[in-house]
């Protein structure tokens, strides 16, 4: 890998207007000297502006520019991996803003260190912040964010301000070698429904089989406005739908990673936090909404286990079939 690899900056898109405009415009302003940039839009109708700034960057060549009838966000990072020709493989969302040095951060982790397979950037969260009130600082994260059976209530990169390996990284802002799809196959799992919820976790679990690390570095941050629809929001997060598939991703990033202990473990977080509502959740305590969300909670773990038993065969990824048999 070279001092300056080419990094595939992948665009994943749904339904949104001027912030995915002003993403890319972030993307392309940046001083980093080689890179390429991939949209990947799941949107079926846009407003004239947004349609006609998106074909004069393709017709330019300033981004690839592909259009898909389906929604869904591991489906559409799939598709951009079979596509991009980077060294490094960075993901971001369409609701963005960048500095100028955020590709270049992200590169020199590669650089420096060969046993480095992704990168988790810092991730200024809007909403987050906002919540903490913005002043919060962790140096290091605590060894339960480690425990792949409770990591998940635990892991901050939001406030989070030293280098250091973690767990996984949030799908807004994470890169990865190219040897991790190409030489170690690994593919996100198109199984992961609804707002996919948890698939970039899944997804870096199963890189421990590799060997590589997963590195957090807060110097390749990124502002993520956290808006609440587009994006990978094909359904509202109030939707019974929603509520299911929130349950069944949980129940599944359980089943095909975890050991017997260690998902107990989480399926026993997952119902104290988000059935019972207890803290960090702080969901209420009424009991028709409890029971309402325990139902859901038990058919989520029921989907989850018929996915499993249907791997058996068929391994859910339809939309990279339907893309390879095109």
């Amino acid at each position: 890998m070279e001092n300056q690899p080419l990094i595939s900056v992948v665009i994943p898109t749904y339904r949104r207007e001027k912030l995915l405009v002003d993403s890319i415009v972030d993307v392309l302003k940046q001083d980093y000297p080689h890179f390429e940039v991939l949209v990947v839009d799941q949107t079926q109708n846009h407003e004239p502006e947004t349609q006609a700034f998106l074909e004069e960057m393709a017709n330019t060549g300033k981004i690839k520019f592909f259009r898909l009838d389906w929604a869904s966000l591991p489906g559409a990072r799939n598709y951009a991996v079979r596509r991009a020709a980077g060294e490094i493989v960075l993901f971001i969302d369409d609701d963005v803003q960048l500095v100028p040095g955020f590709l270049a951060a992200h590169a020199q982790n590669y650089v420096q260190n060969p046993e480095i397979g992704a990168v988790a950037g810092r991730v200024f969260d809007r909403m987050k912040l906002g919540d903490s009130g913005g002043g919060l600082e962790i140096e290091y994260l605590p060894p339960a964010a480690m425990d792949p059976g409770i990591a998940w209530y635990h892991i901050d990169l939001v406030h989070t301000t030293k280098p250091q390996q973690v767990l996984t990284a949030r799908g807004c802002n994470m890169s990865f070698r190219r040897e991790i799809f190409t030489q170690y196959g690994l593919k996100f799992d198109e199984r992961f429904r609804g707002s996919a919820v948890r698939e970039e976790s899944d997804f870096c679990l199963r890189i421990r089989q590799t060997g590589y690390k997963i590195w957090y570095d807060p110097q390749a941050y990124l502002v993520h406005l956290g808006e609440e629809t587009g994006g990978c929001h094909d359904i509202s997060m109030r939707s019974l739908q929603y509520q299911l598939t929130f349950y069944h991703n949980h129940f599944l990033l359980g089943l095909k990673n975890l050991t017997f202990t260690q998902a107990l473990r989480l399926y026993a977080r997952l119902f104290d936090c988000h059935v019972l509502g207890n803290p960090p959740c702080y969901k209420s305590g009424s009991p028709i909404k409890v029971a309402t969300r325990g139902i859901f909670y038990l058919l989520g773990f029921l989907k989850a286990l018929l996915t499993v038993i249907q791997a058996l065969w068929n391994d859910g990824q339809i939309y990279s079939r339907l893309d390879t048999q095109s």
